[in-house]
């Protein structure tokens, strides 16, 4: 059975367990001639009660099966690999458990699988099947049995608000977990993957050198440079775009803002506000093509007016229209905090004798600057790990300048080209991957730090 079957009894299950957990409640009010205000909870938490109770399980051993089912079947399937090859090494093993699974699935046109092999693409094939049979057996009867069950239990007595109560209450505590896990679970594996990194690259030299050719050699028999690893050409790319695009939409986004909070009409905000929100809806491979085909060859003839040496793709052309695509991110924010400061304070400025730009300057931004400093921050964690722009707009080619007509590269488009492709993390050249990503986590961590301590410092108390 499908996945897609088992989310529809789900759904079924949890509908019906609660309309006849209410229904169960009425008629044990009416057989008792027992009030429905002598009951210790309404009948809807009743309802609730036996639909929590009896799907959470199934949810449960859906998330458990589907987690452990790749493994246990590609244990399986290493035994009787090491039986058909024997001494074969991990790598292989690994590369053929891929064939065999992407023959499986259909997806085998671009190699030929074994004789030898073919049999366990079949026994793949019955291991998938018979697993989903049984997981959908498991699920329907622990789903009929826990809300028969729950079912006989209804009672004046039950305490089911408490428990349901108790229930959700659960749930968003391991929502948090799950959300501190799934964190540290992704600093812990990038972490480890660096440290292999620094074993073969000193941390000192790839956070002062200037140079970033990750070219190795990947195998013995091949010819290639030696590799430098030099990360301040790239971060210096990275904080080069990321600046001319703060340049854009910070004054751009934080004046639209302070227009249609306070300047403008309710029909002319109604209109203006949906307008630039559409900014952020768009795919950013779009702003590739514009930055691409459209502002690239005009920063180029802008400059060549003044008679200026402009690369093809340049640091300038990939901020500008990083900055228009982060405008949304500044500008609505940045009005949802000052629409939200206290009508009070403005009608106080006002009684003072302050004018309009007076009252903005001293009393509403100072009351909206964590509103105004978040969409700020939020505006440069999303420059930061813009990709598809720079690498249709700027290059691909480290460079340490700080010019910004010319061609440089940034950390993300760094990780992209060196995890693209087949590789294994065996190598100082996909490993500088994780390295990159590890010290921009610090940085953007640094950054949020830096942010919340200036907000802290100038943010105005109000009662």
């Amino acid at each position: 059975m499908s996945v897609t079957f088992l989310g529809i009894f789900i759904l079924f299950l949890f509908s019906a367990a609660y309309s006849f957990g209410v229904k169960r409640a009425l008629a044990i009010s009416r057989e008792n001639s027992v009030p429905i205000r002598d009951f210790n909870s309404l009948p809807s938490y009743h309802g609730a009660y036996i639909a929590l109770q009896a799907t959470l399980p199934c949810i449960i051993i859906l998330f458990l099966w589907f987690a452990l089912e790749p493994v246990v079947i590609s244990h399986i399937l290493r035994i009787n690999l090491q039986k058909i090859f024997p001494g074969i090494p991990n790598n292989e093993l690994s590369l053929w458990l891929y064939k065999i699974k992407a023959a499986a699935t259909g997806e085998s046109s671009f190699f030929k699988i074994d004789e030898s092999v073919r049999p366990l693409v079949s026994m793949y094939i019955t291991l998938k099947h018979s697993s989903r049979w049984i997981l959908s057996g498991v699920v329907i009867v622990v789903g009929l049995a826990s809300a028969a069950f729950l079912f006989q239990r209804i009672s004046p007595q039950l305490k089911a608000r408490h428990r349901v109560e108790a229930i959700i209450t659960g749930l968003l505590g391991a929502c948090g977990v799950f959300a501190i896990f799934v964190t540290l679970s992704i600093v812990v594996s990038v972490l480890f993957e660096s440290v292999r990194f620094f074993r073969n690259v000193p941390l000192w030299e790839f956070l002062t050198g200037t140079q970033w050719n990750p070219h190795i050699a990947m195998r013995p028999d091949q010819v290639a440079t030696e590799g430098y690893f030099g990360a301040i050409p790239v971060f210096a790319g990275t904080f080069l775009i990321s600046f001319i695009a703060l340049l854009v939409a910070v004054p751009i986004g934080l004046f639209a803002a302070i227009f249609t909070s306070e300047y403008a009409p309710p029909k002319l905000r109604a209109i203006i506000k949906p307008v630039l929100e559409i900014l952020a809806g768009i795919p950013t491979v779009v702003y590739g093509f514009f930055a691409a085909l459209f502002v690239g060859p005009f920063v180029r003839a802008i400059a060549e007016q003044f008679q200026l040496e402009v690369a093809s793709e340049s640091a300038l052309a990939a901020g500008l229209v990083m900055g228009i695509m982060i405008i949304p991110f500044v500008s609505s924010l940045s009005d949802d905090a000052m629409s939200a400061v206290p009508l009070s304070l403005r009608e106080g400025a006002y009684a003072l004798g302050a004018t309009k730009s007076e009252m903005i300057k001293r009393v509403l931004i100072p009351a909206a600057l964590p509103g105004i400093a978040g969409g700020m921050l939020l505006a440069v964690s999303r420059a930061i790990g813009e990709t598809m722009i720079v690498v249709m707009a700027a290059s691909l080619r480290a460079k340490l300048t700080l010019n910004p007509l010319d061609a440089v590269t940034t950390v993300t488009v760094q990780i992209v080209s060196l995890l693209t492709g087949d590789i294994e993390f065996d190598n100082p050249k996909t490993l500088s991957a994780f390295a990159l990503g590890l010290a921009l986590f610090v940085m953007t961590f640094l950054l949020n730090l830096f942010a919340f301590l200036i907000v802290k410092k100038y943010r105005e108390q109000y009662e």
